[in-house]
């Protein structure tokens, strides 16, 4: 079969997996957040940890209970690294370094999982078990909490300014969600021939006699939970091109499926939970003409041949696994790299000047199309209040996204949340290109002007738009184990992650607090079945937004002559200039000393 066909027959798989997924895994995800009812597990739970799922946070208390948390994951995180050596199931593995240890439990805490280590040599089973693996599930289950939280302060009719409990949506998020989807999707990759095992690793014999020693461990849960929760760090330093973690185009296909599922389906989520789902369609419309602009770019590059090596294999496979091909590598790249995965089935760093550039680019536009787990929907609905602020002015409108005022306040807090992530990765890039050491760890560098000296700058300014991304992918050129690279690159992870988290927290507080206007979008009528709870006897986290199994909510057609729709084919088009235009006028300068440059040598 043609290569092209068969990556276009793949395309469409994806996509069918993806639609057939997208209505009930959405409207399960909006019946979770705002069910009435917990599980018994959970309020077990509850108990334990002396938490009251009825109580109510406002999105200060939501923020801190956010922020202490992840602090006591960082610290577990980190001390069972340091004390690895005198742990059970180490294999001889001794404590880590402490700038290693501090990198990387910001990296799985942060949902980044940036790995400037070998997982096999370094990290015993216990350590990717108990630290890493639990991480992904967690790290995870707070961004999609955030998000919720921002959809209950823009649905919210009560003015109260409360948003949830953050307890509450985390567990949920990790027991109902995540976890069967976990268990299904580990299950499927060990049909594939995906490794899991409780041991350590097996000795065989070479052909010419000599001993030799392969690592395997619990691969398949692990596996799956880094691609649902966009997570991406591996338990092999190859990560998903290893055959032990991705065998087959099959597994490869369903783990990427799996990195775009909980994204994707949150847009459904959303409508349903505003009670319009024009709005999460309109949401998901941008998402996929941005997906698949990247896709066909990257994937037309990478089929062509520029050299000699090229030529004879027929594609750039420099980096490549021949059982993926470049279809299944574009497809993997492109989608790893629009949400905050960062696992990889190929090498980004041997991709052609357009290619590598184009990732990159997925990256620096905000990972939006469609983002990580949680993090991705917040980060769109902050572009598209950007865009409605913006496009109202233009059109002399009032700034309304669904009947709530997008004033002063609220955009102080959107645009701050626009530039946490370009400060983050222009400083780190800046400031690390003119430190001396640096070029003893790039893998290309020269004199100025030079292709090395080029693509030396790219690896440069990957590393920090992954890490302040949390994407945690790389060009694997930079060697990023000196101090500097360590504590940097964990700074940008962490202030990455949670800057933005306590920005959009603050903006569905704002958004909480007020009364929704007469049109402005959407608009829930008051005896609506996803009408906020507002019975002070019986107010529960639970009980904000309930949704009837079936039932399709009230919504209000939008008085379009005082404000600006928030669905349709207009305001998508809208919403993806603005986020391509803040991110061209952004980093342009930045993309042109590096991948545009090295493109037109």
């Amino acid at each position: 079969m043609n290569t092209t066909v068969a990556g276009l027959l793949q395309v469409a798989a994806l996509v069918i997996v993806l639609a057939v997924a997208y209505v009930p895994l959405g409207d399960h995800m909006a019946r979770v957040y705002s069910g009435v009812r917990d599980l018994r597990v959970e309020r077990l739970l509850y108990r334990m940890a002396r938490v009251d799922p009825r109580r109510q946070q406002t999105w200060v208390g939501y923020a801190l209970a956010v922020l202490g948390f992840s602090l006591i994951s960082f610290l577990v995180v980190y001390l069972l690294q340091r004390l690895q050596g005198v742990l059970p199931w180490s294999d001889g593995k001794s404590g880590v370094s402490a700038s290693m240890a501090f990198n990387s439990a910001i990296s799985f805490v942060s949902n980044t999982n940036w790995q400037s280590f070998s997982p096999e040599v370094v990290m015993s089973n216990l350590t990717q078990m108990i630290g890493f693996a639990v991480q992904n599930f967690v790290s995870a289950a707070v961004g999609m909490a955030v998000a919720v939280a921002v959809i209950r302060g823009i649905a919210s009719r009560s003015a109260t300014g409360e948003i949830g409990n953050f307890w509450v949506d985390l567990v949920r998020g990790s027991i109902r969600i995540l976890l069967p989807l976990s268990l299904v999707l580990a299950t499927l990759l060990v049909t594939q021939g995906v490794v899991q095992s409780w041991h350590t690793g097996f000795g065989w014999t070479t052909l010419d006699g000599a001993d030799a020693r392969s690592v395997v461990g619990p691969f398949a849960s692990q596996e799956a939970i880094k691609e649902l929760g966009t997570n991406g760090g591996g338990t092999l330093s190859a990560n998903s091109a290893h055959p032990f973690s991705n065998p087959t185009p099959l597994s490869n296909l369903m783990e990427i499926a799996a990195l775009l599922l909980i994204p994707v389906c949150l847009t459904r989520t959303y409508g349903t939970l505003v009670g319009d789902r024009r709005q999460g369609l309109t949401l998901l419309g941008v998402m996929a003409a941005i997906w698949s602009l990247m896709l066909t770019l990257v994937w037309v590059f990478e089929s062509r041949t520029a050299g000699v090596a090229s030529a004879a294999a027929g594609a750039m496979m420099e980096g490549k696994e021949v059982r993926f091909g470049v279809p299944g590598s574009v497809l993997f790249a492109v989608s790893t790299t629009g949400t905050s995965t960062g696992a990889v089935n190929s090498a980004h760093d041997s991709y052609s000047a357009v290619g590598g550039g184009a990732v990159l680019w997925n990256m620096l536009l905000g990972e939006v199309a469609p983002g990580g787990a949680g993090s991705g929907l917040y980060g769109i609905l902050v572009m598209a209040m950007i865009t409605v602020f913006i496009g109202g002015l233009l059109v002399g409108r009032s700034p309304t996204f669904l009947g709530k005022r997008i004033g002063q306040h609220e955009i102080t807090m959107a645009a701050l949340y626009v530039l946490v992530m370009p400060v983050l990765v222009l400083t780190g890039a800046g400031i690390s290109m003119i430190l001396g050491s640096t070029t003893d760890a790039q893998g290309n560098s020269g004199e100025a002007g030079s292709p090395g000296s080029i693509h030396g700058f790219s690896e440069v300014l990957y590393a920090y738009a992954s890490a302040a991304n949390n994407n945690g992918s790389a060009f694997g050129g930079l060697t990023v184990t000196g101090d500097w690279f360590q504590a940097s690159l964990g700074m940008a992870m962490l202030m990455g992650r949670f800057l933005p988290i306590v920005l959009v927290l603050a903006l569905a507080g704002l958004l909480a607090r007020q009364t929704p206007r007469g049109g402005g979008g959407t608009e829930i009528s008051v005896d609506s079945p996803v009408a906020v709870a507002t019975n002070r006897t019986d107010r529960t986290s639970t009980a904000v937004l309930p949704i009837p199994t079936g039932t399709v909510p009230n919504a209000v057609a939008p008085d379009t002559r005082s404000t600006l729709p928030t669905s349709g084919l207009l305001f998508g088009s809208l919403l993806t200039a603005t986020i391509v235009l803040v991110a061209g006028l952004t980093f342009f300068p930045a993309m042109a000393l590096g991948p545009i440059a090295e493109a037109l040598l």
